[in-house]
């Protein structure tokens, strides 16, 4: 029978989050990370169950200069559907009631497991808002890169090429989150909302490696989520980041952003909506260093920092920049 302690909260689990009175301890993740999109965006219920159907305009009607006794050519707009899904992600949480009957605050113990699968299915739909692809996986949303990934497209325009070619790529976003921009959808379905829900199924029977039963206390977290893109001209992405390149100073960084930001419809709109910069460690630190080795005589946009909701954060053009530990440094290049 493999190890109980590789799939299940075992004692010395428990033992490791205590305090030395031997309270529940307040859990120091070293692999947590953050996500960004759920702090910037916004999740709206589905028009269509579990779909999510936007109209867009793809053509303006004709006009023309008009004449006394002549007629007024006739002429429509041109439009398009388009459909997104959803998905949900799900994480089952078993603890043996024994082990429950060691503890003396029972509720915190199981506070602190959920907090850990939570920040777990926070991590994966991180990744997945950001490389889902619900064609080559079914059960997935369809993300950011995938809609972003050809330069020929119609949305090609809005990718800026970093001219990387190596197997080390990475892309910065900008991304304006509104209802006319770029949102995340969940199922219009009995009892469903945005974001994880948490759901005590109080105590079962389960059964072990070898068939044999034992009792356990079991929480389901679910989280249905997808995301719709109603205006493409609202998402830059600059992609082809060579990391080691830029990395080694070698990467003109500060001029790919300025190529994003006026590629950005959100400048000639007032940048309705939320927008955000989104950039791993790495090419954050690259800005920072570009910024700090430049001369005071040198005069270009560098990073400044900005307040939101209390926190500090770099900015560049007062446009905030979050920091994603999910976009990778092994992105395919994209032609």
């Amino acid at each position: 029978m493999a190890g109980i302690g590789a799939k299940f909260l075992d004692i010395i689990d428990m033992e490791k989050s205590k305090n030395p009175d031997g309270s529940v301890a307040d859990v120091i993740e070293m692999l947590m990370e953050l996500n960004p999109f759920m702090k910037d965006g916004y999740a709206v219920r589905c028009n269509n169950g579990t779909k999510h159907r936007t109209t867009v305009r793809t053509g303006l009607p004709s006009v023309a200069w008009g004449a006394l006794y002549k007629g007024i050519t006739q002429s429509k707009s041109s439009k398009a559907q388009v459909e997104d899904v959803t998905g949900f992600v799900e994480g089952l949480s078993t603890v043996d009631c024994r082990l429950l009957h060691l503890e003396q605050n029972r509720g915190a113990a199981r506070l602190s497991e959920a907090k850990a699968y939570m920040e777990a299915m926070e991590q994966e739909v991180q990744e997945k808002l950001i490389y889902g692809n619900n064609t080559t996986a079914p059960n997935e949303l369809m993300g950011l890169a995938p809609r972003f990934s050809d330069m020929s497209a119609p949305s090609g325009k809005q990718i800026v090429d970093g001219e990387g070619v190596g197997s080390d790529n990475t892309s910065i976003w900008f991304v304006t989150w509104g209802d006319n921009q770029c949102h995340m959808i969940y199922p219009d379905g009995n009892g469903i909302q945005s974001g994880i829900q948490r759901e005590d199924m109080g105590k079962q029977r389960v059964l072990d490696g070898d068939n044999n039963p034992y009792y356990a206390e079991e929480e389901l977290f679910t989280h249905h989520i997808g995301l719709t893109v109603r205006d493409w001209r609202y998402v830059v992405r600059i992609a082809n980041i060579d990391v080691s390149e830029a990395l080694a100073g070698n990467v003109a960084l500060y001029d790919l952003l300025r190529k994003a930001y006026y590629q950005h419809f959100g400048r000639r709109t007032g940048f309705k909506g939320k927008s955000v910069i989104y950039m791993n460690t790495d090419m954050l630190e690259v800005l920072d260093t570009l910024a700090t080795n430049a001369g005071a005589s040198d005069s270009f946009v560098r990073m400044t920092p900005m307040q939101i909701q209390g926190e500090e954060v770099m900015s560049y053009r007062g446009i905030p920049i979050r920091e994603v530990d999910a976009l990778l440094n092994t992105e395919a290049v994209v032609s």
